[in-house]
């Protein structure tokens, strides 16, 4: 069994996004030197700020003494060019839309950024590892890690491994994940792989409920919360993930693995009118 050990000592993250920016946030508390790539300058600022108040909850709820969050806070830093990851960072996490080349060339790019002995993680929640591990010349450095929203507080990461991924980066990214206070699952790479491929047809199949008539959504939430015992209903879940997010997922599960994950009609007429849940404010939910 791999034990827990310490995160890298300097971090690179693509992305500062929602996932991005709590990935950054979560390896800061735990020590690294953080660097977070975003397209320009106002986006990075962006990122910054988004960080810093999450460290800065953490410290309100009592996860965090002030002085360690500001010092947290302190040891992230922003760049607008892939090519200024710091060349000694131990891992590189890349955080951006679910769009294949998009992430392949910001792997790449990355690679020849940092040293050789460096891991490049991919965030992808459904995209094959394996084709994004095609664009790179170290393959056996690489590995999904799908962490879950909102990062600094889920438990677990799921790892995901390509056929390439060697045995000491496993074992690396492991360790890592331990550090963090987390839990690793590691799944073969499979279209949606387990958190997603399972999340997504719960989902699915909440929609069609409700398209249908069968229940409200706040009722078929309530059947999972109380009955089964999940801490957040399906649908409630998808406009937290994001319902254009799912949509994505589900039009690429339904391309590998057929019918069973058909978007539903509902779920392609609230994207098409901006009902994207919490982050536009409408979903499934009223999150005004």
């Amino acid at each position: 069994m791999t034990p827990a050990s310490a995160p890298p000592a300097v971090v690179g993250v693509i992305g500062g996004g929602r996932m991005g920016a709590g990935i950054a946030q979560s390896f800061a508390a735990a020590g690294s030197s953080v660097a977070v790539v975003e397209h320009d300058a106002a986006a990075a600022a962006a990122a910054h700020d988004r960080i810093t108040a999450g460290l800065r909850q953490v410290a309100e709820r009592g996860g965090l003494g002030e002085s360690a969050a500001r010092e947290s806070a302190a040891r992230v830093t922003t760049v607008t060019s892939v090519a200024e990851l710091p060349r000694d960072a131990g891992l590189v996490v890349e955080a951006v839309p679910e769009d294949v080349a998009l992430k392949a060339g910001l792997l790449a790019a990355a690679e020849q950024a940092v040293g050789a002995e460096c891991v490049l993680a991919s965030n992808t929640s459904s995209l094959p590892v394996t084709e994004l591990a095609a664009a790179l010349s170290r393959p056996g450095r690489f590995l999904g890690m799908h962490f879950f929203n909102p990062v600094p507080v889920s438990a677990l990461v799921e790892l995901v491994t390509a056929p390439d991924t060697s045995e000491a980066t496993l074992t690396a990214a492991i360790g890592w994940t331990r550090a963090l206070g987390k839990q690793e699952i590691l799944v073969k790479d499979s279209p949606g792989f387990a958190s997603s491929r399972l999340g997504l047809a719960l989902g699915l199949e909440a929609i069609r409920m409700v398209e249908e008539g069968v229940a409200d959504p706040e009722a078929i939430d309530t059947a999972m919360r109380l009955g089964y015992r999940h801490p957040m209903g399906p649908l409630r879940l998808t406009d937290v993930v994001g319902l254009d997010v799912r949509l994505a997922i589900a039009e690429h599960l339904h391309t590998t693995l057929g019918e069973r994950f058909a978007p539903p009609r509902l779920l392609r007429e609230k994207v098409a009118r901006g009902e994207l849940g919490r982050k536009t404010g409408q979903g499934f939910y009223s999150w005004q």
